[in-house]
């Protein structure tokens, strides 16, 4: 008695195949959500320092 698994779950192919694409756009929006807070924080860190005079930077001054 062999029973795959969309027996075991009650899901027909189509809901199975629905709740996989609902796993991978929630995970692609959570990505590109990080992606975005990272460009901000970078965006806003680069604002700040051309705010503030360079200092040199060749190790001898």
């Amino acid at each position: 008695m062999t029973k795959n698994s969309s027996a075991k779950t009650g899901n027909t192919p189509a809901a199975s195949r629905d709740d996989r694409l609902k796993a991978a756009l929630k995970a692609n929006m959570a990505r590109r959500k990080a992606q975005a807070r990272a460009r901000a924080a970078a965006d806003a860190e680069i604002e700040n320092k051309a705010g503030v005079e360079e200092a040199p930077q060749g190790g001898k001054e």
